[in-house]
Parts: C-alpha cells; sequence; structure tokens
C-alpha cells in the first residue's frame, strides 16, 4: 500500500477530503440529532433517513425536512438549530479518523494542496477544525451550500480544484458514501474510498465504484 499511494501522490496536485465520516470521525453525531431535533415537533424518526439525506448540501437537507416533515420554521432557524446542536460535539467530541492527521502532515511536507469538500456548514467545520488545531493543515474549505447542487453532482469537487487551482485529472478524493464517491468520480478524479462503521452496509459499493479503498489512514504507513 505504501508504495501505492506514493506513485499516486508523486501525481497529485491536490488531495480533497469529505469531512464526516472520512477526514473525522462524526458521523454517529447526527442520528441523535434528527431523532432529538424531529422529537421537537411530535415526528417520530424514520430509518433509512441518513441514507435519504446523505449527499445533500447543509440546506438541501433543511428544506428536505421542511418538506417531508412538515417543519414550521424557516430554512435559516432549522440550520441555525442544527448548529447550535452540533456545535458542542464538533469541539468537543468529534476525533480525526486513525492516521488522518499524520497523513495531513505529509501532505504539506510534500507541498500538496489540501482541500475539504463537505456537505455539512462552515460553521461546524470550522469548530472541528480549530478544535483539532488542524487548521492550518487546510487550504481551502467548499461547502455544499456555495455550489449549486450537493453530491452526486460533481460541482463541489470542481469548485474545489478550481480554487486550489490543480487539474481534476491530478486530484486524489477520500470519501465515505456513495453519492460522494460518485461526484468526485463524475468530476473526473481519482477517488478512495474510506471505511466507516456508519456506511459499513455498503461496503461493496464503495468498492467497487471507487478506485481504492481503505480501512483507514494508517493504511499508508
Amino acid at each position: 500500500m505504501r508504495k501505492y499511494i506514493e506513485d499516486i501522490l508523486a501525481e497529485t496536485q491536490a488531495v480533497l477530503f469529505d469531512l464526516d465520516g472520512t477526514l473525522v470521525d462524526s458521523m454517529w453525531i447526527w442520528k441523535s440529532i434528527d431523532i432529538e431535533y424531529l422529537g421537537r415537533f411530535g415526528i417520530s424518526y424514520q430509518e433509512g433517513l441518513q441514507q435519504q439525506i446523505e449527499g445533500m448540501s447543509f440546506s438541501e437537507t433543511a428544506l428536505y425536512f421542511k418538506e417531508h416533515f412538515q417543519i414550521p420554521d424557516s430554512i435559516d432557524q432549522m440550520k441555525s438549530d442544527w448548529n447550535a446542536m452540533a456545535y458542542d460535539k464538533y469541539s468537543r467530541e468529534v476525533p480525526f479518523k486513525p492516521g488522518a492527521e499524520r497523513f495531513l502532515e505529509e501532505l504539506k511536507a510534500r507541498g500538496i494542496k489540501v482541500g475539504i469538500a463537505t456537505s455539512n456548514s462552515i460553521e461546524l467545520v470550522g469548530a472541528v477544525l480549530d478544535a483539532l488545531g488542524a487548521r492550518e493543515m487546510i487550504d481551502t474549505v467548499v461547502t455544499g451550500c456555495e455550489v449549486a447542487h450537493g453530491k452526486p453532482s460533481p460541482d463541489i469537487y470542481l469548485e474545489a480544484a478550481s480554487r486550489l487551482r490543480a487539474q481534476t485529472s491530478r486530484c486524489l478524493v477520500f470519501e465515505d458514501i456513495i453519492p460522494g464517491i460518485q461526484a468526485a468520480k463524475a468530476a473526473g478524479m481519482y477517488v478512495f474510498s474510506v471505511e466507516d462503521p456508519y456506511s459499513e452496509q455498503f461496503r461493496k459499493q464503495k468498492r467497487a465504484q471507487a478506485d481504492g479503498y481503505i480501512r483507514d489512514y494508517m493504511d499508508f504507513f
């Protein structure tokens, strides 16, 4: 695996990471937030909800909740509430995926640009990067709310590559969900699928659709 990644990095101008479930271990947060949030309106959580909304931007997810569950609050209020509910956890309880910090350090040492392309909010991205002391390791952050369409559209990855002035064919992407893998492939990028308990049931599909597969970043060391 070490020789494999060395050969890939030799041709790579930028490495782009999804955030949740890919760079940091945070997917566990959102089911509990959805249960609590829907409960405020007397609505029971529906199994499979996470799969229905995966890849959507923060705004797209709020619109889905509003229309599907008939939430009376505005989109902006919903997003504000979710940020407030998640902020403390992202600031205190979310760690890097194993080996991720070491891998980021190696990328910076090689002079390879690093970006995050996430469906999450910019507030929560900032919270976790500050908590992990990782802001200086990241050259750009693009959120789904900044582009026209969320994953599996390639928009977010095309925007990240543009900001980093990297050729799409020389971008390496790490993703943990199928819509994210599809988005990066549609952008013409090389994609590693990252194992995560949340998407364990889709492991075969993830491996089939990505160019490579890792359990975590320690596989590179």
